[in-house]
């Protein structure tokens, strides 16, 4: 019986380990883009010693959330059209 509950303990600690290792993200699942005429809301995490992703979050107007992969070519033009409109980037440094 002890030896049972010391196997379970173990496991446990070992599970809470892996997940403080950079896989606890929020995205599980990611898009590789949006139509962008409906978003509300568009949040980027960088990566942390809890995620080792950049997830890009973004809401519609519905209320709906979703992720997108930060590694596509139509989410990566998305958020730098969003960064120049709100000027946070120039365009030559977009290159």
């Amino acid at each position: 019986m002890k030896v049972l509950l010391l196997l379970v303990a173990a496991v446990c600690i070992s599970t809470a380990l892996t997940n403080e290792s950079g896989e606890n993200c929020l995205c599980q699942h990611t898009r590789n883009g949006t139509d962008g005429s409906d978003l509300k809301d568009i949040q980027i995490y960088p990566a942390t010693r809890f995620c080792n992703k950049v997830e890009i979050v973004v809401t519609t107007g519905a209320g709906h959330r979703y992720c997108l992969n930060h590694r596509a070519k139509a989410v990566k033009a998305i958020v730098l059209q969003i960064l120049r409109s709100r000027g946070s980037i120039k365009p030559s440094q977009s290159s």
